[in-house]
């Protein structure tokens, strides 16, 4: 027993003194790295965590001088460098009872790059020609990519998981193509290193990414903030999320033939499936127009060593939701469309030799299907490289179970998660504060459709949390306005642009990508990124760099004036003259008093537009590009579009 206690109590010390020896260690957040950009000319932060009391000193190669911090009871530290012209490489040193050195370090322009899918969408994920062409030219080598791994928090984390990484065509593949083409335009026209940091979170709300200070302005949020943080949320916000997906899968099952009839059985009868080659998606294929429940079938092998213990099966990202079963069993849902499907498949569910996987795939919007790499989809031992795997590619057996609109994916508000106010600020925003940046881009609002009115003071209301919250004053924020698409019934979209418009004058230096001319009616993605970050580029160019030749926006409506039976509408950067696509306008609208729209015909007249109908002999109000899907026709002549408008303040229907 003596002896025991003493070897324990040996165990003990070692422990404690590794332990010692550990927390002693200075340590610096992820985007601290080889290979990141540092924002020129300025004061940047150098932060991270050491001992209480430790002595933390940072010596950077282009300045003769160090300097050091010591730091405090929670063991942060915190100095300030001061950054030279852009260049490098250079290096920094990060020194206290250990040393760090960053090498291949750049200086240059760093910008924040956020919000839902359509920032979040890789350059892989566009399938188009012209992208792949762009994919395989992309060597920049003066470009850092830093993608940030999602993360949901209850409070601000203090770290975040990603790695700078040189802009190539393997790292650029998956990389926000939106943010790829804005920083590769200021690359090429400033001739300096671009540091892009890529943000993103598929599908979420801009409350998500606002913090619980920002919000508290807001009563709408007030009973899902406040709890935030407490064991009985936690608790309370699981439960009632069990409950909706529960319920979601029992509204599905009940329009799912695959679940009445069993189709995930080994012993089903599927010689009258069709089959596909995977992965793929449905773009060209006979399932692009549908959305709803598929199910594929494989069988694969399984030598008898693997027969005996758990495996690893991944199949890549599925648009948008998959339920996988094993010989039967059920291995599992997983949602999001970007997602990677990686799967624990117990030693029980498997089979010497024959195996059956089935997958029900639902596709809830736009294309669907598998969009990984052949390798993305494999099986093999825990923890197995490719090349040890088993391939579940190639030839798979699909049927359709049901076409058409499947119900609403759960977005409990009670329930933790990405859309619930707070959490992605707190996970993936405020672990880059106080990261000096030149600025931010932003693609979201889509999933604020459900209330516009609210994102007129949402939208300025984040902006300027992000603002204070950093402590850099009123640094640049260029944002894409919504590009238009076929919405529920209820969806007014265009009520979110017009949100999105106000807020040009509702926060200073700002400004907005219009995207009325690359919407795609049945695909809320649009694939057009190209344009998108070139616009966003130009914004920056123009307000942020000073280039005085560079036209930046499209036409925005400045004030109407009522002519007899017509009404005249004169527009601001209407830089060159204004211009009709294809040489005509439509989705104009006039009324009168009685608030009765009707379509109209519009006429360019200088630069001016002239709106008249036979229909409406005094009129009192345009509307322009307002509804759900419309294909923008009004551009200036530097080939940008016009954003959709209205003249009138009526309350919306």
């Amino acid at each position: 027993m003596k002896i025991s206690a003493f070897r324990n109590g040996l165990i003990l010390m070692a422990v404690a003194v590794l332990t010692a020896v550990i927390h002693a260690e200075v340590k610096l957040p992820a985007l601290f790295g080889n290979s990141m950009v540092l924002q020129q000319k300025s004061n940047v932060t150098v932060w991270g965590w050491a001992e209480p009391g430790e002595k933390v000193t940072v010596k950077a190669d282009w300045s003769r001088s160090a300097k050091s911090d010591r730091a405090d009871k929670e063991g942060k530290w915190s100095i300030k460098l001061k950054t030279p012209s852009a260049g490098g490489p250079h290096t920094l040193t990060v020194s206290g009872n250990n040393s760090i050195t960053l090498n291949d370090l750049l200086i240059g322009e760093v910008w924040v790059c956020s919000g839902q899918s359509n920032m979040e969408y890789t350059m892989a994920w566009l399938l188009s020609d012209a992208v792949n062409a762009d994919i395989a030219k992309a060597n920049y080598p003066q470009m850092r990519l830093f993608t940030v791994k999602k993360a949901i928090a209850a409070e601000p984390l203090t770290d975040v998981e990603g790695a700078w990484q040189a802009c190539s065509p393997d790292v650029v593949a998956n990389f926000s193509a939106t943010s790829y083409y804005f920083g590769q335009k200021l690359h090429k026209e400033l001739n300096v290193p671009i540091g892009l940091v890529s943000t993103n979170w598929g599908g979420t709300p801009a409350e998500a990414w606002a913090s619980k200070e920002a919000l508290s302005a807001f009563s709408q949020f007030k009973d899902q903030i406040e709890p935030l943080g407490t064991s009985d949320h936690e608790t309370a916000a699981k439960q009632a999320y069990q409950r909706a997906v529960k319920d979601w899968e029992d509204k599905v099952a009940a329009l799912d033939a695959g679940m009445q009839e069993e189709w995930f059985s080994p012993y089903l009868d599927d010689s009258g499936w069709k089959e596909m080659e995977l992965p793929a998606l449905w773009t060209g294929a006979e399932l692009e127009p549908i959305d709803g429940i598929l199910w594929f079938r494989r069988v694969t092998n399984l030598p008898p060593s693997w027969a005996h213990t758990d495996m690893e099966l991944h199949l890549g990202p599925i648009d948008d939701i998959a339920t996988i079963w094993f010989n039967g069993v059920n291995i599992g849902t997983t949602f999001g469309w970007n997602t990677p499907r990686v799967y624990q498949i117990p030693a029980s569910a498997l089979h010497v030799g024959k195996n059956t996987l089935a997958v029900r795939v639902i596709d809830t919007g736009g294309k669907g299907g598998f969009g990984g790499k052949e390798e993305d989809m494999r099986i093999g031992p825990l923890g197995a490289d490719v090349k040890t795997c088993a391939t579940v590619a190639q030839t798979w057996k699909y049927k359709v179970s049901a076409a058409g609109a499947v119900p609403t994916v759960p977005t409990n508000l009670s329930a933790f998660n990405q859309n619930t106010p707070t959490t992605l600020y707190n996970g993936m925003i405020a672990p880059l504060i106080p990261f000096r940046i030149a600025g931010a881009i932003w693609y979201q609002g889509e999933s604020n459709c459900y209330d516009p009115i609210l994102y007129r003071c949402l939208l300025p209301a984040m902006i300027a949390d992000w603002r204070q919250q950093w402590n850099q004053g009123d640094f640049p924020f260029y944002y894409v306005q919504i590009a238009p698409y076929q919405y529920d019934n209820q969806t007014c979209s265009q009520a979110v642009r017009e949100a999105q418009l106000m807020t040009l004058n509702a926060s200073p230096n700002v400004g907005m990508a219009v995207t009325m001319d690359i919407g795609e009616e049945k695909d809320v993605h649009p694939k057009n990124k190209q344009d998108v970050g070139d616009r966003l580029a130009r914004w920056a160019l123009a307000k942020t760099y000073g280039q005085k030749d560079i036209v930046y926006s499209g036409p925005v409506c400045k004030k109407m004036k009522i002519e007899d039976d017509k009404i005249r509408v004169m527009f601001d950067y209407i830089d060159g003259g204004l211009m009709a696509k294809d040489g005509t306008l439509s989705d104009f609208m006039i009324a009168g008093d009685d608030k009765n729209f009707v379509p109209a015909r519009a006429v360019i007249d200088g630069d001016t537009v002239v709106v008249s109908s036979q229909a409406v002999p005094n009129p009192v109000a345009v509307r322009y590009g307002w509804s759900n899907w419309v294909s923008g026709t009004l551009f200036n002549k530097a080939g940008l579009p016009a954003s959709s408008f209205r003249t009138d303040d009526w309350p919306l229907q």
